[in-house]
């Protein structure tokens, strides 16, 4: 799993690296950093723009459960949040975070014994309000992706190769416990190209996108559970074999503009046909790992130590 970094609201970043998490300000200076003890941190998601959370494998710090509430200022543990179940608290690794604007945190949980799936707490009280348990032969409580989807208030689930040998996305309903959408690559080649690297929901036309290894965007329509991938081949950036040290590509949404990275650059898509309309690139820290648009800024996290890029975000196009 790439190490993350996240745009914050007002115009800063977090950036992960191993068991720490760099905080930056707008005017990109940096606070103390959030340090979890040698606990290799997974995700790392803003409340606000004075508060954090960051999740981890099993023990946060000194005590008990994989997520805690950290102060972006100080780098100060404020709350650990606890995994339930049969009135016992459990030790957990928690992943992908997604939330909700009525105040709820959602995370991936891989637990010891029964708490595999996607764990509920509230943000304001910090207590466990809900746990959708991982159905048998499915996969929840590995995720690499959630997404909340306010329209709807549904929860985008995605796990995806290579974490797990096949991918799973679903969309989950917690109001009745029920996953309303579904679809898996089980029974697809394993010698296929067009494995799911990373998933998104696009709300306004009722579609998921995904992309694979060679920036291949692909289509599903939410209103067909389980149907087809109508693949598009926008631009192949790469051809041939992946680098040695692979960044695979990542999706993200804003202001009606779809982005996808891929190597060392990020392609900007527009419209209701997706047009390729724009392209971010820097020669310098190699393939991109990972990034995030927020606060009107976009930020890339190289392959190389210590090395993110920030871009002012594409205005969107008029059409």
């Amino acid at each position: 799993m790439a190490p993350p970094v996240r745009a914050g609201p007002d115009g800063g970043c977090c950036v992960v690296h191993g068991s720490m998490v760099h905080v930056y300000d707008w005017m990109l200076e940096e606070h103390p950093p959030i340090n979890l003890d040698y606990q290799r941190v997974n995700d790392v998601g803003w409340i606000e723009s004075e508060t954090v959370v960051v999740t981890a494998c099993e023990r946060l710090g000194r005590g008990g459960g994989g997520m805690g509430l950290f102060s972006a200022g100080t780098g100060e543990l404020r709350h650990r949040f606890q995994v339930t179940h049969d009135d016992q608290v459990k030790s957990y690794t928690a992943g992908a975070l997604s939330f909700s604007s009525d105040y709820k945190i959602f995370s991936s949980c891989k637990g010891r014994s029964n708490e595999y799936g996607i764990g509920v707490w509230d943000q304001i009280t910090g207590k466990q309000i809900d746990f959708y348990y991982e159905p048998i032969g499915w996969s929840l409580g590995e995720a690499d992706r959630l997404q909340f989807l306010h329209g709807t208030n549904c929860l985008l689930v995605a796990t995806l190769f290579p974490r797990k040998d096949n991918c799973y996305i679903s969309l989950l309903d917690f109001r009745d416990k029920s996953m309303v959408w579904s679809w898996s690559d089980v029974g697809a080649p394993a010698t296929d190209e067009r494995r799911v690297r990373d998933a998104i929901a696009m709300e306004e036309t009722g579609s998921i996108c995904v992309v694979n290894e060679y920036e291949d965007l692909g289509f599903m329509d939410l209103r067909s559970s389980g149907g087809s991938v109508r693949w598009c081949s926008r631009s192949r950036l790469m051809k041939g074999k992946m680098p040695e040290e692979p960044c695979y590509p990542k999706l993200a949404l804003h202001d009606g503009q779809l982005f996808s990275s891929m190597n060392d650059s990020i392609s900007v898509f527009c419209g209701p046909d997706w047009v390729l309309t724009s392209r971010l690139r820097q020669s310098y820290g190699g393939s991109i790992c990972d990034f995030s648009v927020g606060g009107d800024r976009l930020f890339a996290l190289h392959s190389e130590e210590n090395v993110f890029d920030i871009w002012e975000t594409p205005p969107a196009s008029i059409t």
